[in-house]
């Protein structure tokens, strides 16, 4: 890793169909800041293990997963991307962490309180405890810079005072990391149906996703079905017209136009024509990325080596904060 470089990490589960959501507020942005710092993007395999997994399609995931980060732009010889599991001292870590952590601190947390009403059978201890094994995740490479999406913030801010705590009992150990938001609009992508919640992959109705694998009729078809409102009138207001401002989040975030120009070029456009043409910037970048994805979907040999060379080269940076750790605390 480049000494003259500040460290960027960032992670995403391999739990299923990625969203344009996911696209929008962290891959998009990935090809980009690769060349601007020395980037460790984590596959959280771990992580998504709270809830049950089938084996086969979960191991697919990983794969299709790493391929989309390389159809999106990611360059394996620029940055070190890896499976979490196959990296053990996240778990070392997350112990320590687990330590110097309180429980007053995790009850707090509000994606705690979403999940568990989401599914009330299975609050595993490994749900509550989510937000220090992302601690780990950050701390253990002494990131200086964490992209996230929006919902993500409380979590990192909890990283961030877990440093400051250790490094009050310790001297200067980790890192404290700043959080790094690119698109302050686009990291918040809303439900098409109801666009005052987040589109989450986890939605029990697919018309509020679109996912980035969707095809050509599906995108269509749901941007049309995409609740606006009755006054035919395009401007961003979040809380009257929350529909309409979510599909200017959509366009502004794929085009790199301002919502403040789109709101001038759409002041006698029609919902419909509006819509067809947030459809048409949609389908722009999926039908690219589609395709590079499925070219890299059928290397899984490739996929394999990046993953082996990414994991072994995340461990030689995971293993210098153990160390240090392990020597503050007599382990």
């Amino acid at each position: 890793m480049g000494l003259s470089k500040s460290i960027m990490f960032s992670a995403i589960q391999p739990s299923g169909k990625l969203t344009l959501g996911n696209y929008i507020g962290t891959i998009s942005h990935w090809m980009h800041i690769q060349d601007m710092y020395n980037c460790i993007y984590s596959i959280a395999d771990l992580h998504a293990i709270t809830v049950n997994q089938d084996k086969k399609l979960f191991q697919q995931n990983i794969l299709d997963t790493l391929a989309l980060y390389l159809a999106s732009g990611v360059n394996p010889k620029k940055s070190i991307i890896f499976v979490q599991s196959e990296v053990q001292e996240h778990c070392q870590l997350n112990w320590i962490l687990n330590c110097h952590t309180y429980f007053g601190e995790l009850i707090r947390m509000t994606q705690f309180k979403q999940k568990s009403k989401i599914n009330p059978n299975n609050i595993n201890i490994g749900l509550f405890n989510y937000p220090i094994l992302m601690a780990a995740d950050i701390l253990l490479y002494q990131s200086d810079t964490v992209l996230v999406g929006h919902d993500q913030i409380q979590h990192v801010e909890l990283a961030r005072k877990i440093a400051k705590r250790l490094n009050f009992l310790y001297g200067q150990v980790v890192t404290v990391p700043k959080i790094y938001i690119p698109n302050k609009n686009g990291s918040k992508i809303m439900a098409l149906l109801n666009p005052i919640k987040k589109m989450s992959k986890s939605d029990s109705n697919l018309n509020n996703i679109i996912f980035l694998l969707d095809d050509h009729k599906c995108v269509v078809k749901k941007i049309a079905r995409s609740i606006t409102d009755s006054d035919n009138k395009i401007f961003y207001d979040t809380v009257n017209k929350p529909g309409i401002s979510n599909l200017l989040n959509i366009y502004s975030s794929l085009t790199g136009t301002s919502i403040s120009v789109l709101e001038n070029m759409f002041v006698n456009t029609t919902y419909k024509n509006f819509k067809l043409l947030v459809t048409q910037s949609i389908l722009d970048i999926l039908l690219k990325l589609q395709e590079k994805f499925f070219y890299f979907k059928n290397k899984k040999d490739y996929l394999r080596d990046i993953l082996d060379i990414g994991a072994s080269l995340a461990k030689k940076e995971a293993q210098k904060t153990i160390q240090k750790l392990y020597n503050v605390l007599g382990l």
